[in-house]
């Protein structure tokens, strides 16, 4: 089995918020576990910006983008540095992998880094895997490394996807203000009421949170893989998951699964803007699978450029898809409403192609 492990921030540090040696000993340990098993395993890791504030003196946080960025660039190689001994102590070269939204997004580096780690997996080496947040443009990055997690699980095909937490699981309600709080042991689609379920960001290091691995485990389950949401305080965590023990939350794949194109736009793409239209509009496109028309749109907001990623929303204000617009904002004013046949010979085309937009509803969808 192919696993993608994803360990976030406030999993590998200790009470006085540094990063725990022993914590990243444990993580390390369980994934030679899986190996010795004969599992393929590959680590996306966070803590990087944590590391680096420590090292530098930091008491707290700092709240611009290129400190962060130098903090990050002094702490991935302190962070990599303790994975490299501990893994070598286990008998285990890792090497590190740093990513970027573009990376996603581009289709021949898209290809380059599959290539990259698909032959890393081949030559036995454990991928260590953290966003490039030392050069990361503040306009175009993901922010937290689950979603990184999630594409990356689809970017190599994995069997299966673990974001280890410091909760049990996705629960009923905030169990820190709600005792009746439950845990939500099995998920078989998610949709916008289970999204609500979702909490905030924990610690003032941590950029994840339960709505983020709820966005993630949407993107790895579109993209076909299981996602289970699992306390990284649990023994045998990632053994237990593997087996298919009840662990935490499990997330069951879709069985109509995006293409990786798809999930780029649905998932990753930043929207410069949002499209709204009639509900004639919305059944071509949910219920038929049609590309957005120009005739159909009833307004628009937001300033973009052709081929930007637009939001598409229904007459009840709520986004139903997300796709590429073939116009820029400037001139998608002179079609909207429009019939083809009104339109200049330029303009007579889909605002959004069908090829280029992902239902982001789960029933009646195509796909």
């Amino acid at each position: 089995m192919l696993v993608v492990a994803k360990i976030g921030t406030s999993s590998l540090t200790d009470e006085d918020g540094h990063v725990d040696r022993a914590e990243i000993r444990r993580i390390c340990e369980r994934l030679a576990e899986l190996r010795s098993d004969g599992h393929t395993v590959v680590l996306v890791t966070s803590a990087a910006i944590t590391a680096g504030r420590f090292i530098l003196g930091f008491a707290s946080r700092p709240g611009d983008s290129v400190t962060l960025q130098a903090l990050s660039a002094v702490g991935q190689g302190h962070l990599m540095a303790m994975y490299n001994e501990i893994f070598a102590e286990l008998g285990i070269v890792a090497g590190q992998v740093l990513l970027t939204p573009l990376d996603f997004f581009e289709r021949n580096r898209y290809l380059r880094a599959r290539h990259t780690l698909q032959r890393m997996l081949t030559l036995g080496v454990l991928p260590v895997i953290n966003e490039n947040d030392a050069v990361a443009d503040d306009a175009i990055r993901f922010g937290d490394n689950d979603r990184i997690a999630a594409l990356v699980a689809q970017l190599i095909s994995a069997d299966l996807l673990v974001l280890l937490t410091d909760t049990e699981g996705l629960m009923t309600e905030d169990p820190r203000v709600s005792p009746e709080a439950s845990l939500v042991a099995e998920i078989a689609k998610i949709d916008q009421e289970l999204e609500s379920t979702a909490g905030g960001i924990g610690n003032q290091d941590a950029r994840g949170g339960m709505a983020s691995k709820l966005s993630a485990a949407k993107i790895a389950t579109w993209g076909g893989v299981p996602t289970v949401i699992a306390s990284n305080d649990r023994p045998h965590v990632l053994r237990d998951a593997v087996a298919g023990k009840p662990v935490g939350t499990l997330a069951h794949p879709r069985g109509n699964r995006l293409s990786a194109r798809k999930l780029w736009i649905g998932f990753a793409l930043g929207s410069l803007g949002s499209l709204f239209v009639d509900a004639g509009a919305r059944r071509a496109v949910v219920e038929r699978g049609r590309s957005l028309l120009p005739v159909g749109i009833t307004g628009f907001k937001g300033e973009f450029t052709a081929g930007a990623a637009v939001e598409v929303a229904g007459p009840d204000g709520e986004m139903f898809a997300k796709g590429l617009v073939s116009l820029p904002s400037d001139r998608l004013g002179e079609v909207i409403g429009k019939r083809s046949k009104d339109l200049g010979e330029g303009a007579r085309g889909a605002v959004i192609h069908r090829d280029d937009m992902v239902v982001l509803v789960t029933s009646g969808s195509h796909d």
